[in-house]
């Protein structure tokens, strides 16, 4: 069962930590590189991150999902904070196959599944999003481990930038990105296989645990 309500849209953020774009090599972006995921593509935990046939290349990402609470419409940096309801683990799971091959990101980012999100923790108790460890932990093996200080564009910079061409309602869900230590990117790589457990953490919230099956 989800632990926060289906939002009608999932706003993503690409290349948005430091050591996620040393890794490949890649210039720090000049402005947030967003992306959508379809919300039919969301479970909660425990639930199994299921690998469709045609995917031969399925990956983890641990993401600090911001759940929005007030509509907002080209909102500033400065009053973006408002808006937020609460902060979840989240796994942003990639098709690499399908996303890279596509050229755009829509399909591999959004197989059914492909997005697990962890129970909401209220804005109040998390004192700065942007100073949190984060890792992703895949069959007990420790391949993520980060913090978001290393955000490119913090929390506030998303929602103001996304907020100028797009009105967040109340329930949808921003995803922030995710640092360095993608299976893609790994040598050699580490891709999500049958019988994996996927376990994202991220210090002051509640830890997201799903198995991996094959579809």
């Amino acid at each position: 069962m989800l632990p926060i309500e289906r939002p009608g849209k999932i706003v993503c953020v690409g290349l948005n930590y430091r050591d996620h774009a040393e890794e490949q090599g890649a210039d720090l972006p000049e402005a947030p590189l967003l992306f959508a995921k379809w919300p039919s593509s969301l479970i909660g935990p425990g639930e199994p991150i299921v690998i469709p046939p045609i995917v031969t290349k399925a990956d983890y990402e641990a993401e600090l999902g911001v759940v929005i609470g007030e509509r907002v419409k080209g909102v500033s940096k400065e009053n973006a904070f408002e808006a937020v309801r609460g902060y979840v683990c989240a796994n942003d799971v990639s098709a690499r196959d399908l996303q890279f091959g596509d050229g755009q990101w829509t399909r591999g980012k959004s197989p059914d599944t492909f997005c697990p999100v962890g129970p909401m923790t209220p804005r109040d108790e998390i004192t700065d999003p942007h100073a949190l460890a984060i890792r992703a932990i895949v069959s007990g093996e420790v391949l993520q481990d980060s913090t978001t200080a290393n955000l490119i564009f913090g929390v506030d910079d998303v929602i103001a930038y996304a907020s100028q061409t797009t009105t967040l309602e109340p329930g949808d869900l921003v995803l922030t990105g995710t640092p360095a230590g993608v299976g893609v990117f790994r040598d050699p790589q580490r891709l999500l296989r049958p019988g994996d457990e996927v376990t994202i953490e991220i210090e002051g919230l509640e830890s997201l645990s799903n198995p991996v099956v094959a579809g």
